[in-house]
C-alpha cells in the first residue's frame, strides 16, 4: 500500500480521496526540516501548500518518495530541480484557485481606490474622518495586467462590468488573443506608464532580479497604484517604499513578500501600503477545490502512472 505525508493545514476532502483510493496517509503539520528529515523515507507522496518548504535535503532524504503534490499553483517552496534529478514528479493544481486570487486582487485595488482600511480604521476610533477620505473610482480607468494566465484572465472578466481599458503585457497572449477582444498586449514600458493600476499575475524572473524598480516608478503616472498577489521578488520592497515617499505613485497593496512569513518588513506601517499575509487563494472554496485535484492527480500518478499538471 502507498503511503502519503501531508505536511500542510488543508481540507480534510484530501484525506477522504486518499481513504477511499486505500492509500494510506500521515497528517503531520508544522514539523520542521528536520523533523521531515526524519520520517520522509516511509512516504511514497507528499502534498504541501505554502507552508513547508520541501528542500534539497528533504528530497535527498526521500527514499521512496515518487511524488511531491503542491495543492496550488505556485511552487516557490518545492526545489523542483532536485526532485527531477531523483526522478520525483512535482504536481501542482493550476486554475483551482485563479478565482479566489483575482477576487482577492480586485478587493485590494477598491480598498486602495476607496481608502477602506483608514476609513474602517478611523470610524472604529469615533474620528469621523469623512472630509479628509475622498476616494477614486474605478470606472473608465486603465487596468495593466502583467501576466495573462488564469488569474490575470478572471480579473479582466471581473472588471469589465467597470468600462475599463484593460491593458496586457504578456508572451503567451498573441497566439490566443482572439478569445481576448476586451484587452490588448503591450510591451511592459507601454503598460506601466498608462495603467493607473497595475496588478501582477506572473512568474517570478528566472534570476530571482525584480521585474519592477525605481527607473520604471519614474516611468509612470503619480496617480498609479501597484497590486502584487503573485510572487514576492517580483516587487523590490525597498524601490516601492522609496517609490511611495517620493509621491511617484499614489499607493500599493501586496499579499506576498520577499520573506514570508513576513515578520519584519520596509513596508510595514508605510501609510500608503495595503499588506495581508499572502491570503489570495485562500477561500473556503479554493481550498476544497485545490484539495480535491492534488488528492485526485496523486492517486491517478501511484495507482495508475497517470501524470497530471507536471512541472
Amino acid at each position: 500500500m502507498s503511503k502519503v505525508l501531508i505536511s500542510d493545514s488543508m481540507s480534510k476532502v484530501v484525506q477522504k480521496i486518499f481513504e477511499k483510493n486505500k492509500i494510506s496517509i500521515d497528517v503531520k503539520i508544522g514539523l520542521p526540516e528536520e523533523e521531515i528529515i526524519k520520517i520522509i523515507s516511509e512516504y511514497d507522496g507528499m502534498v504541501v501548500r505554502s507552508a513547508t518548504k520541501v528542500t534539497k535535503n528533504i528530497i535527498l532524504a526521500a527514499k521512496k518518495l515518487k511524488v511531491i503534490g503542491r495543492a496550488g499553483a505556485g511552487i516557490d517552496n518545492i526545489d523542483v530541480a532536485t526532485a527531477k534529478e531523483n526522478n520525483m514528479i512535482v504536481m501542482n493544481t493550476p486554475g483551482g484557485n485563479s478565482n479566489a486570487t483575482a477576487e482577492h486582487a480586485f478587493a485590494l485595488i477598491m480598498s486602495l481606490l476607496r481608502r477602506i482600511p483608514f476609513a474602517n480604521e478611523t470610524t472604529h476610533k469615533g474620528q469621523w474622518e469623512k472630509k479628509n477620505i475622498k476616494g477614486t473610482e474605478l470606472s473608465k480607468k486603465t487596468l495593466g495586467i502583467v501576466g495573462f494566465g488564469n488569474v490575470g484572465v478572471r480579473l479582466s472578466n471581473l472588471v469589465k462590468g467597470f468600462d475599463m481599458n484593460i491593458l496586457v503585457n504578456s508572451k503567451s497572449l498573441e497566439s490566443r488573443k482572439k478569445y481576448y477582444p476586451h484587452v490588448k498586449n503591450v510591451s511592459f514600458d507601454e503598460l506601466i506608464s498608462n495603467s493607473d493600476i497595475i496588478s501582477f499575475h506572473c512568474k517570478a524572473a528566472k534570476d530571482g532580479k525584480p521585474l519592477i524598480t525605481k527607473e520604471h516608478y519614474k516611468k509612470m503616472k503619480p496617480t498609479a497604484y501597484i497590486i502584487n498577489a503573485a510572487r514576492g521578488n517580483i516587487v523590490d520592497e525597498k524601490d516601492l517604499n522609496d517609490a511611495l515617499n517620493e509621491n511617484l505613485i499614489a499607493g500599493a497593496a501586496i499579499d506576498v513578500y520577499s520573506k514570508e512569513p513576513a515578520k519584519e518588513n520596509i513596508l510595514f506601517n508605510n501609510p500608503k501600503v495595503i499588506l495581508t499575509p499572502h491570503i489570495a487563494a485562500s477561500t473556503t472554496e479554493a481550498s476544497i477545490v485545490v484539495a480535491e485535484m492534488i488528492a485526485n492527480q496523486i492517486c491517478k500518478f501511484l495507482l495508475k502512472g497517470v501524470k497530471i499538471n507536471t512541472v
